[in-house]
């Protein structure tokens, strides 16, 4: 149980909403969005580090840099879940873990 007291309502500015119960569902929401915001980001920087280590792999077994069969797997599996703006999604992460191509 937090002790802490409330700060200021938001306002209709701050929010977009019409009614102090409104502002609250959205201010709660906003919250909550901002902590998958970070988990996300977090979790994107562990699947670059898990990239980086697979690449140097590839690199020094004698391998390319980028397995293309692979980032088609991967592409695939993003645009079967979320439909076509999953495929823009993949592509960006993708970006961010081997940079482009």
């Amino acid at each position: 149980m937090s002790t802490a007291t409330p700060g200021p309502a938001p306002t209709a500015d701050q929010t977009g909403a019409r009614t102090e119960e409104a502002a609250g569902v959205i201010t709660g929401a906003r919250e909550r969005i901002d902590a998958l915001d970070d988990r996300i980001i977090g979790l994107v920087q562990e699947r670059m580090a898990v990239s980086a280590v697979v690449q140097e792999a590839r690199i020094t077994s004698g391998g390319r840099r980028v397995n293309l069969s692979r980032e088609m797997e991967v592409l695939g599996h993003y645009r079967e879940a979320l439909g076509k703006p999953g495929t823009s999604l993949a592509m960006t992460l993708l970006e961010l873990c081997r940079g482009r191509i």
